[in-house]
């Protein structure tokens, strides 16, 4: 099978599952993985045969991904913030909303003064370690640490902070444990990409979601969709310093909700921003 064969082989079966534009960007993923050609370069050797081993690649690739699987974990990689993460069905696939709460964390005002001071940050729910290994590599003098409640997640975190070349202080902590996280010092920083999604929302979630990434990191009870937050600031009453601050990813239905709980909380400076597509989804506050 020639390069463009299975480019266009590969493309049009996909368009069963996913929009042409969506299609073609997976595509064009998939044969840069393959044949470490990049778009422009694949059209000089478009004419190229796959080896062996590569049509044998190729024909697990396309069975995986008309199974709805992520063409993240078919090829066991994750582009954020500029780098390479290795990610499996143990971790969500890190979103692009959540590089911009990662620029919103590095760039407020707060982080800026003391971003040559060893800061010391907490990343709640860390899944792949997306989050905090993009602040230690844009702040490397800060003190970074990191928690989940999977071992598996965690154990996925911890090599790809190997591979990235960022030192950052793992944990097991079920943060609703209230046992389970009070040995966690005290932090500057608290930030948390929590599971937000009522479990009613499953509905209208699309199949490589829901078939293949872990749930547990997802999903919240409908009568309860705020428990991470609100424990979340349970915690932080001893484990975040006066005037120190926390960033929340939300659910942009829950916005104000959240919001609501700051204030209830007594922090100030409560800000919400929107993501790249208009939607309320990442709030900060001072505690005060």
């Amino acid at each position: 099978m020639q390069v463009q064969e299975a480019f266009n082989k590969l493309r049009q079966e996909l368009t069963a599952l996913y929009d042409e534009r969506e299609s073609e960007q997976i595509t064009h993923w998939v044969m840069e993985n393959l044949t470490g050609y990049s778009r422009s370069a694949r059209i000089l050797h478009k004419t190229d045969q796959l080896t062996e081993k590569q049509e044998s690649a190729f024909s697990q690739y396309l069975k995986d991904l008309l199974q709805w699987r992520p063409v993240q974990y078919v090829l066991g990689e994750a582009w954020f913030a500029g780098m390479k993460f290795f990610v499996d069905e143990r971790v969500l696939v890190p979103r692009p909303e959540t590089e911009e709460l990662v620029e919103v964390i590095v760039g407020s005002r707060q982080s800026a003064v003391g971003s040559q001071q060893p800061f010391k940050i907490l990343d709640i729910g860390t899944g792949s370690g997306c989050i905090p290994i993009a602040i230690k590599k844009k702040k490397p003098v800060w003190e970074v640490w990191a928690v989940d409640i999977s071992a598996e997640a965690l154990a996925v975190a911890a090599l790809n902070a190997l591979n990235l070349g960022a030192e950052i202080h793992f944990a097991r902590v079920d943060i609703l444990d209230e046992k389970s996280r009070t040995d966690l010092p005290v932090f500057d920083i608290i930030v948390s990409n929590p599971p937000y999604i009522p479990l009613k929302d499953k509905i209208e979630m699309r199949e490589n979601v829901l078939l293949h990434e872990p749930h547990l990191a997802l999903f919240v009870t409908n009568d309860d969709p705020l428990i991470f937050y609100r424990e979340i600031l349970h915690f932080a009453v001893d484990h975040l310093h006066t005037g120190g601050l926390i960033f929340f990813e939300v659910h942009e239905q829950l916005s104000q909700s959240v919001e609501s709980l700051l204030t209830s909380c007594n922090y100030q400076q409560i800000r919400t921003k929107k993501d790249m597509q208009g939607k309320d989804r990442m709030i900060s506050a001072v505690k005060s």
